[in-house]
């Protein structure tokens, strides 16, 4: 069974959608006044659409790529008229994500992940990243998978009360040693703790809150070295949440996380929430690093795997009222 049709039901197509619907509302309302009156895709419509899409929040950088690439459209084809630009950036934007996140997964766990599967979870404060680790443990839950959750983020006494929330509403395990607990031995002792009792899924939250990056790299590379030694080969993944809603931030922040340790995964929040949604687009091309997850409004169900087709595909569905 294809991914699209094993998880993108009409409910959860309908999530997308709507989750989309700020950002194609402002992207197309853009892109139509870029080309009003426009016959043909020339370089006055290359720069309007420049500026389209470094305003949607997809970054310079990627911004240039996705223009030089319909460049070379223009060059080959000779002649494209405005009515085409819409196929011809999706198919473009299609590819740019293709390269970056080269293998869809098809499961909230990914197939043949080791048991149990260590998850490190980062990210600064505010961006959803406790809500994240519930949603993403409700879905395992559901899977049959044994979960349990650990309050690594032990500066502030509310993070470990929150994911104890979470956890008590998941219905799945819970480890602290309380605030002002030593963070690598929370992550060390966690892992034991999975092992011995057989937990399919320890996932570990983390401070978001560091102040220079210079710390926020002695307690991450601190806590993996932790968590290796307690179980070799772990954390299997390292994944950094980023609040969609902050756009350009949310590339810093990724940028400053990249440089302080090995993020192997991406969970972008709040899509529900922002225009900003082409972030996502900018990210995932800078970083090579594939977005395995996205938040698509705040109920406890929605949380989705990220596929680049079915994103791309909403994005460019025509907004409401259009």
């Amino acid at each position: 069974m294809s991914f699209f049709k094993k998880f993108f039901s009409k409910e959860k197509k309908e999530e997308l959608d709507q989750s989309l619907e700020k950002t194609k509302t402002s992207f197309f309302g853009k892109l139509s006044r870029a080309v009003a009156g426009k016959a043909t895709v020339d370089e006055e419509v290359l720069d309007e659409l420049e500026q389209v899409l470094i305003s949607s929040d997809v970054g310079l950088d990627t911004t240039v790529k996705i223009i030089e690439r319909i460049e070379a459209r223009v060059a080959r084809d000779k002649y494209l008229n405005t009515s085409e630009l819409n196929g011809i950036l999706r198919d473009e934007i299609v590819q740019l994500l293709a390269e970056n996140n080269k293998e869809d997964v098809e499961d909230f766990l990914p197939e043949g992940a080791p048991n149990p599967y260590v998850l490190l979870v980062v990210g600064v404060n505010g961006v959803g990243k406790t809500t994240t680790i519930g949603k993403l443990a409700y879905q395992l839950q559901k899977q049959g998978k044994k979960v349990l959750l650990a309050a690594g983020d032990t500066f502030r006494a509310a993070a470990v009360d929150q994911l104890k929330i979470w956890a008590d509403r998941v219905g799945c395990g819970f480890f602290s040693k309380g605030m002002g607990a030593d963070p690598a031995a929370v992550a060390y002792e966690a892992v034991q703790r999975g092992r011995n009792e057989g937990y399919d899924v320890i996932i570990i939250d983390t401070a978001g809150r560091l102040h220079t990056k210079l710390n926020l790299m002695r307690e991450l590379s601190k806590i993996k070295r932790s968590i290796g030694k307690s179980l070799e080969g772990a954390p299997h993944d390292v994944m950094l949440v980023l609040d969609a809603t902050t756009g350009q931030n949310a590339i810093e922040q990724a940028r400053q996380f990249t440089e302080a340790t090995e993020v192997s995964i991406l969970a972008l929040t709040k899509l529900d929430g922002t225009a900003k949604g082409g972030v996502a687009i900018g990210i995932s091309d800078q970083f090579k690093i594939p977005i395995r997850y996205i938040g698509v409004g705040e109920g406890i169900e929605q949380l989705q795997i990220f596929d680049k087709v079915a994103f791309v595909n909403s994005l460019f569905e025509s907004p409401v009222g259009s």
